[in-house]
């Protein structure tokens, strides 16, 4: 039997999940948390095959709080179940070291495919992403210059984008604002534009944020 944790912010997403892997055959949801700083405390209380994580997920504030994990606790794989844009964050998150992205508009019967893959040691990621990750390699440096944002980059973006000040993103990413500062400036060269509101304009356009 496949032990998950599903870590989601909204009860909802919870008891839907249970309910459908209630009767499953190989996977049973043997926690459910809804912050971020408890996963650590489960991973040490319970045997966690994998781990189902929101993105957005409170207390979550950047991939690399997720590779922490994933260094920590070797043996539990992760999925990220979520609503942001596979295109754009999935391939981060499997260089981070997950090694599935399942999107929230996928029935649950294909994230029970993906718990009992990812269980059998394989990455999982959408046919369309593959794809556009073998298209932006064949493309010149210029074209490909908004797809190749750095995770850290892309959580610089989601922040500005929902309003936070530069000085809020570095208390939540826990760096120096003069970082955040030149992150915002290669942000604004990246995706080639001038000033915040087109940046976020921008961002939008491209489903970043």
């Amino acid at each position: 039997m496949i032990k998950v944790c599903l870590a989601d912010n909204y009860p909802v997403v919870h008891f839907g999940v249970k309910s459908y892997f209630k009767d499953h055959a190989d996977i049973s949801i043997v926690a459910n948390v809804g912050n971020f700083l408890m996963i650590r405390d489960i991973l040490l209380t319970k045997e966690i095959d994998v781990l189902i994580l929101d993105l957005e997920l409170e207390g979550l504030a950047s991939i690399f709080e997720v590779k922490s994990i994933l260094k920590t606790f070797p043996k539990t794989k992760i999925i990220i179940f979520s609503g942001l844009s596979e295109q754009i964050y999935a391939p981060n998150a499997i260089k981070a070291g997950v090694s599935g992205f399942v999107h929230k508009k996928e029935k649950l019967e294909t994230l029970g495919q993906s718990i009992v893959k990812v269980n059998q040691g394989k990455i999982i990621m959408n046919e369309t992403v593959k794809k556009n990750l073998a298209l932006i390699a064949k493309q010149s440096k210029s074209e490909r210059l908004y797809r190749k944002l750095s995770n850290r980059e892309v959580e610089v973006l989601r922040y500005l984008s929902s309003g936070k000040k530069n000085h809020e993103i570095a208390e939540i990413l826990n760096l120096n604002e003069k970082t955040i500062s030149t992150y915002k400036l290669r942000l604004l060269t990246k995706l080639n534009v001038t000033n915040l509101v087109d940046l976020v304009e921008k961002a939008k356009k491209l489903e970043i944020v």
